[in-house]
């Protein structure tokens, strides 16, 4: 049975539902197209090195306050965090900062993987990544690091104020102290109102492709089992 047969049975409200179900058919799709793609490959190093992610990674469920917080789209508008959040697309939200060697461009290249995945599906999934620095992180820094990862139109990045970059950092339960000190978290999120799926450590896109899929096939009221990702991944350790 095609992912899209399945989702096409099941009513759902007009309006934001019906997106979802475009979109949850669109992972379905972009999940056959990968299996398909990856059936053919044995990438030995790439699986050792996220098998080596993977076992520091954790993943649990949180639900957060998101506080009017304000903030500046690397496009250079002024913008409220809980209204570009909240504008009814699925969230993948990552903290980062453009002068960081280890943690950020791992994260930054994980987000890149999963927008590639997504395929024609990207645009109706919100990227979200905040600047940990925003003294040294303007929007012309970000957008010069935006194109060095080849973001999308909707993989947004956001900086501001110090003490509106560290009023969202403890809003997610991110913040820890000062810049040298932050961990790799990436929080997954279907709709507003809805709990997030939080990931401590490193995942790989095809974890988060994954959660992604899960979280949007939950929301459209989809059968658990729909559109199995047979592309090959490894569990994370819940909390």
């Amino acid at each position: 049975m095609s992912c899209f047969g399945t989702f096409a049975r099941k009513r759902v409200a007009a309006g934001n539902a019906t997106r979802v179900l475009a979109l949850a058919a669109g992972l379905c799709a972009t999940a056959t197209t990968v299996a398909a793609h990856d059936a053919g490959a044995t990438p030995k190093e790439e699986s050792q090195y996220e098998h080596s992610l993977l076992d520091q990674a954790t993943r649990s469920k949180a639900d957060y306050a998101i506080p009017q917080i304000k903030l500046v789209r690397a496009d250079g508008k002024t913008v409220w965090l809980a209204d570009e959040i909240n504008d009814g697309r699925p969230v993948v939200m990552d903290f980062i900062y453009t002068t960081c060697t280890s943690i950020c461009p791992v994260s930054s290249q994980t987000l890149a993987g999963l927008q590639t995945k997504l395929g024609a599906a990207s645009s109706a999934v919100h990227l979200v990544s905040i600047s940990i620095d925003p003294e040294n992180d303007t929007p012309d820094r970000l957008r010069q690091y935006a194109r060095k990862f080849g973001a999308g139109p909707a993989w947004n990045y956001y900086t501001g104020t110090l003490a509106a970059s560290n009023a969202a950092q403890h809003a997610f339960d991110v913040y820890r102290g000062d810049k040298m000190s932050h961990t790799p978290v990436t929080l997954i999120r279907a709709a507003p109102g809805q709990s997030w799926v939080r990931i401590d450590g490193f995942a790989t896109p095809d974890q988060l492709f994954s959660e992604l899929r899960e979280v949007v096939s939950a929301r459209a009221s989809a059968p658990r089992a729909i559109a199995s990702h047979t592309t090959a991944s490894h569990p994370l350790t819940t909390n």
